[in-house]
This record gives C-alpha cells, structure tokens and sequence, in this order.
C-alpha cells in the first residue's frame, strides 16, 4: 500500500503527448473516479508528484483545476482532500443524469439499427462477465461504455455533450453501489436493448427511467446499510 493509500498498480502511467499538466489531471481525475483516492482523503502535493513521477508543480495546477470543478477541496493551511459528495449533490446529479438518459434511450428505440443493438448486446455480455468475476472496476466500467452507446445511438450530439459533462461523476456514484446493483443492472440492461429493438420507445424510456431511478436509490441507501 502506498502512502497515500492507492492500491499497488492503481496509479495510470502518464501519456507523452500533452501539457504534463493535463495529463497529471487526468491521471489524478481517473484515480478520484475510480475511488483509488477515496472521498475525503487528504492529497499530499509531494507524494503525489513522486507516484505520478512529476514534479509538484503541476500536480498543484491539477490540484487547483480539481477544486475549482468540485472534485478536490482546497481547505487553508491544512491542504487538498477529495471531495465528499453530499447526498443532495448526488440526488441532483443522479436527477439530471434520469432525464437526459431517458430521452437517449426514446431516441435510440426510434434510431438504433441492427449493428448498434449488436453493440449493445456485445457490452451487456462483457459486463454480466465482470459481475461474474466479481470484477467491480470491469463492472463500472462497462457499465459506462453501455450508457454512452445508448447516447450514441440516439443520434443527438447536444444530448450526448450534455450527458459527458456529468459522465464521470455519474461513474463516481454508480462505483460504490455497483457490487449491490449487480445482476439486476444487466437484467435491466437487457430489457432495454428489447425495447430498442422492438422500436418501443414508451417502454425504453420508462425502462431507462426505472435503471436508473434504482441506481439513485441504492446510492442513498448505500449509508443506512
């Protein structure tokens, strides 16, 4: 275990291409994503720098663009911490993300060909693969590439612009329910590629409201049980 408290083999290598700052945000954004770096942990600028294999100054410039989009908060004289979500954050983020998802699957139901439901079955295999495996970050992450072919597939760029800006804290809430959800998110999964397929798009658009409805829920409950 490192110092910091990241899993051995949970610290991305750096790309080359790219401002060294950009690249040690996104290095820093995937392990707060992923939870490596849990909520609430404090993040030490020079530890950071040596696991990453940088120097602090551009881990202080991640440091400053985390906080300044919620990510890390900033507190005088004690450092940078990983932000802790309220539950009214997640609620209205995990609101928001019901709407647009929703209107994705009406309009993949109305758009979606053969080769995108192909698509869809193929990642809906992968991930009930990672569930099986107990693979929670396989799991996730699939999870993801599912929703976002979704949103490809409805064919609305604006709605897909929109549904990226609040992808990667969508995937911050779903991490810690995600063993919970389990079977029953690709059983969903696969009633949804039905009603695309079946070009019912009354009944996707309930279905995708349902998903992801028992999501919100099951973050809320994750700190009752």
């Amino acid at each position: 275990m490192l110092s910091t408290g990241l899993p051995q083999g949970a610290v991305p290598k750096l790309e080359r291409p790219g401002p060294l700052r950009d690249r040690v945000y996104e290095a820093l954004l995937e392990l707060i994503t992923t939870r490596a770096l849990q909520p609430g942990q404090h993040l030490v600028e020079s530890e950071l720098a040596g696991h990453l294999g940088v120097s602090r100054q551009p881990v202080r410039e991640a440091l400053q663009r985390l906080n300044t989009e919620g990510w890390v908060d900033l507190r005088p004289a004690q450092g940078a911490f990983v932000h802790e979500p309220t539950e009214e954050e997640a609620d209205q983020l995990l609101t928001v993300r019901t709407l647009l998802e929703a209107e994705a699957a009406r309009l993949a139901a109305a758009n979606a060909n053969s080769a995108g439901i192909a698509a869809l079955e193929a990642l809906c295999a992968e991930g009930e693969k990672a569930v099986e495996a107990d693979d929670v970050d396989g799991a996730v992450a699939m999870n993801a590439r599912f929703h976002a072919k979704v949103m490809e597939l409805a064919g609305n760029a604006v709605l897909a612009e929109l549904a990226a800006q609040v992808d990667r804290r969508v995937r911050w809430y779903y991490t810690p329910v995600a063993r919970q959800r389990g079977h029953q998110s690709w059983i969903e999964h696969r009633e949804l590629i039905a009603a695309i397929a079946g070009r019912d798009e009354q009944r996707a658009t309930q279905l995708m409201r349902d998903h992801t409805e028992h999501t919100r829920r099951s973050y809320h409950a994750r700190s009752r049980s």
